[in-house]
């Protein structure tokens, strides 16, 4: 038998080996996940499953709220977690309370609010303050979320704007789904968001992100449970979400990379 035969005759012998080893390493996660990062994991999950092998089963929420939905509930409840990904300082709260490691958390991206309207509508001015005042008090009806950003928008800059009182009748919160849904269906004219989740549905016409002088950005944030099942595996992802490979997705989903100098 010659030595290339004889080698790939070893090969052959070795692929049950790779693959029992291959297999043994595969793990299904469990990933609680912020609608901020929907649009980035429809090419995000896809690459770490081929890459890594393991399975990830995502669970969506908002970072704050009191829904079944928002992720701190589902925490309480005890949903299943290895890795939880919402907004940073939601994040630490949990890690103060000793549910998810302190060491294992990064930064993974800045996300920061937009306006979004139903597909085809005309796209109001919100390029200064002034203008989005201006929008917000003709609009018919405006979402907001039961997350990070609508907390923001309907505690601090309808205050900040003084138009509380004129457009309480006509702002709601939407729970349970993105707000972009609700603005896709029509059951509101104007929507304000998290970018990356207005620009996830299809239905919607991104306006354009508020004012730099009324915005707020908020760091979303990434860490492992104190007792995942899959520590390993749990870190992988993290460490993926955290990669210049993953940075690329994650700004063309709409998300601002995070700057050097705020990485923990």
């Amino acid at each position: 038998m010659s030595k290339a035969m004889i080698g790939f005759v070893a090969a052959l012998m070795l692929v049950p080996v790779v693959t029992r080893v291959n297999s043994a390493r595969a793990a299904d996660l469990n990933v609680i996940v912020s609608g901020a990062l929907t649009g980035a994991f429809r090419e995000l999950i896809p690459q770490f499953e081929a890459a890594s092998g393991h399975k990830v089963m995502l669970a969506w929420g908002p970072s704050s709220g009191t829904s079944k939905d928002a992720i701190p509930v589902r925490i309480q409840n005890h949903e299943p977690a290895d890795v939880l990904i919402m907004v940073g300082p939601a994040l630490d709260s949990l890690i103060n309370q000793g549910k998810f490691s302190a060491a294992s958390r990064v930064e993974v991206a800045e996300s920061r609010i937009g306006v979004g309207v139903r597909k085809g509508a005309p796209r109001p001015d919100v390029s200064t303050t002034s203008a989005l005042k201006h929008t917000l008090l003709q609009a018919k009806s405006i979402g907001y979320s039961e997350g990070a950003s609508g907390v923001y928008i309907s505690t601090k800059l309808l205050k900040i704007l003084d138009i509380e009182d004129q457009i309480s009748g006509k702002a709601r919160k939407i729970t349970g789904e993105l707000v972009g849904e609700a603005i896709e269906r029509g059951d509101v004219e104007l929507g304000l968001q998290q970018v990356s989740e207005l620009l996830a549905i299809s239905g919607v016409d991104f306006v354009g992100p508020l004012p730099e002088d009324v915005q707020l950005a908020s760091p979303i944030s990434a860490a492992v449970s104190s007792n995942a099942n899959e520590p390993d595996a749990a870190k992988a992802f993290v460490d993926f979400l955290s990669s210049e490979k993953a940075a690329a997705t994650l700004q063309k989903s709409g998300l601002d990379q995070v700057a050097k100098s705020k990485q923990r």
